[in-house]
């Protein structure tokens, strides 16, 4: 009866022990499987998109690099005044934009246009422009445009040591001839009435048109229609120190980006 009780006892202790060990086993084996289920699961990364291109010209950026911005003019958003022209030489790009509306003589802001230029070279820039007389055969009419930076640092125009500010900004002395809410007369004088790189204020006295940018950031130019038959194919905008002919001749206009 002993014999039997120990032998009852030993069975029962080994079913004990594999009930245990079975136990243990199905836990270790819980456990496992929950580490894999936390454990993410490798991505595959997504191919990078290309960048969009920039067709809506009323968000067009036109970007500074070395100290210079190059721009087709009729890379903006004109009025019906104004007309993309072809019929002139020696132009750039698409074509020229001419005003074909009535004379602004004294009111800037009429068939306004504008050009946001982001500046990350702060300096002292010049401004020259392509412009041409598309009307009658005299140099000193149909000549000029309407120009404003108000959001430059510093806006005038230079002659050596002689400096002028356009009017109503509280800066003198003011340019000869028309000026008006921050705005300069721009124009291009000589009988030849082709295409030509240059944009003066103050008649008869002649002064080259400048802008002080402190700071790097995105900036407006405006332009506003002044003459009749004054047709402007392009823009350079270049900082002091940088060779004019350089600047103008360049074959690279600037990278346009949306804002």
């Amino acid at each position: 009866m002993k014999k039997m009780y120990t032998s009852v006892v030993r069975l029962a202790g080994s079913s004990f022990l594999l009930l245990f060990l079975a136990i243990a086993l199905h836990s270790c084996s819980s456990d496992n499987e929950e580490i894999l289920e936390e454990e993410p699961e490798a991505s595959i990364p997504e191919p990078e998109q290309p960048q969009a291109e920039c067709n809506d010209v009323s968000k067009y950026v036109f970007q500074e690099k070395d100290g210079l911005i190059k721009v087709e003019f009729e890379n903006a958003i004109f009025g019906d005044d104004w007309e993309l022209g072809s019929s002139e030489e020696n132009y750039s790009g698409e074509g020229y934009m001419v005003w074909t509306g009535n004379d602004n003589l004294g009111t800037p802001g009429v068939g306004k246009a504008t050009f946001k230029i982001n500046i990350k070279t702060p300096g002292v820039y010049q401004l020259l422009w392509n412009s041409a007389v598309t009307i009658g055969d005299n140099g000193t009419e149909h000549n000029d445009t309407w120009l404003r930076f108000d959001d430059a640092d510093d806006f005038f125009g230079k002659k050596g040591e002689s400096f002028v500010y356009p009017k109503d900004r509280n800066k003198s002395p003011n340019p000869k001839g028309a000026s008006k809410d921050g705005w300069f007369k721009i124009y291009r004088s000589g009988n030849d009435l082709g295409f030509k790189w240059q944009a003066r204020t103050s008649d008869h006295d002649a002064h080259d048109i400048f802008i002080q940018f402190d700071n790097p950031g995105i900036y407006t130019m405006e332009v506003s229609a002044r003459s009749k038959g004054h047709a402007i194919d392009a823009f350079v905008l270049f900082k002091e120190g940088m060779d004019k002919n350089e600047a103008v001749n360049t074959d690279s206009f600037s990278e346009i980006s949306c804002d």
